[in-house]
């Protein structure tokens, strides 16, 4: 993961990467077989000097993760192109082995650490003969993205969270303050910022066309005194693109200043941008 400041009282930080590809048939019961004895190995780990301390969480199995056997191309493109935004992904090759329990120890003796690895959330596995490819991946996006206004709502409750105790921004210190007032008109010129960054593939509070957050905000019809805009890219969750506003001195200040008395929020995702998904939060006061 890296992190990007940006120019405008806002720090962002991305995780940017990955993909999905091309889905095979549906799988067959070896490979449903090879997926359970990797999920029963995170859930009781043994015989790894990285074994994690307590029991990870099951991989769940998606077609759009299996990648022809022995493909050897550009792996995140394919699958940027499948539609699967991913943050990280590692694909492994497995030769020699008959059936799933033979695929599984031969990874298991050699790739136990991956089997292992708490970031990855999803496995792909496909079959021909004695070879196995299996992709491991996690992506962008959490599950509970897939609802706009609940991710508005989330936002709105958790900057006022914040607003609502003394917070230190870097080396400015800022008393608690007065919840902010969710505002549609910045709100939708929020998300109208969130989706030219990522449908334009850039990251900036100017647009291209040399627009700034004030004139964004008056063209979608707020009449405020005051506008300041975090962004971020990268983040699968509201509370990581919140987490990582607090943590950027510019941002947090934007967030405590109790000059705003309004917010509006919005995220964008294209699975060809460079970052997945793009957030802007815009902030105002009348």
């Amino acid at each position: 993961m890296r992190q990007t400041a940006s120019a405008l009282r806002f720090t962002s930080l991305c995780l940017v990467t990955l993909l999905p590809l091309i889905a095979p048939p549906a799988h067959a019961g070896a490979e449903r077989q090879l997926v359970e004895a990797i999920n029963d190995y995170r859930a009781h780990p043994r015989d790894c000097s990285r074994r994690p301390a307590q029991r990870l969480s099951p991989l769940a199995l998606k077609s759009n993760l299996a990648l022809p056997v022995g493909y050897g191309g550009g792996l995140r493109d394919r699958l940027k192109a499948s539609g699967y935004q991913a943050v990280a992904v590692r694909s492994i090759r497995v030769v020699g082995a008959q059936d799933a329990e033979e695929a599984f120890e031969l990874l298991q003796d050699d790739h136990c650490a991956a089997l292992l690895d708490s970031q990855y959330a999803d496995i792909g596995v496909s079959r021909s003969r004695g070879e196995w490819q299996v992709v491991l991946a996690r992506p962008v996006l959490d599950s509970q993205m897939a609802d706009p206004r609940a991710v508005s709502k989330a936002l709105l409750a958790q900057v006022n969270a914040a607003r609502a105790k003394p917070r230190l921004c870097g080396r400015q210190r800022f008393a608690a303050a007065r919840p902010l007032s969710w505002d549609a008109s910045l709100g939708a010129a929020a998300q109208g910022h969130s989706k030219a960054m990522a449908y334009g593939n850039y990251f900036a509070h100017r647009d291209p066309d040399g627009d700034t957050p004030a004139d964004r905000a008056r063209a979608a019809g707020y009449r405020g005194r005051q506008i300041g805009e975090n962004i971020a890219a990268g983040q699968g969750s509201a509370n990581k693109a919140m987490a990582g506003w607090l943590a950027s001195p510019g941002h947090c200040a934007n967030l405590m200043n109790p000059m705003f008395t309004q917010v509006g929020a919005g995220f964008a995702t294209d699975a060809r941008s460079d970052e997945g998904v793009y957030w802007t939060m815009l902030f105002g006061a009348k």
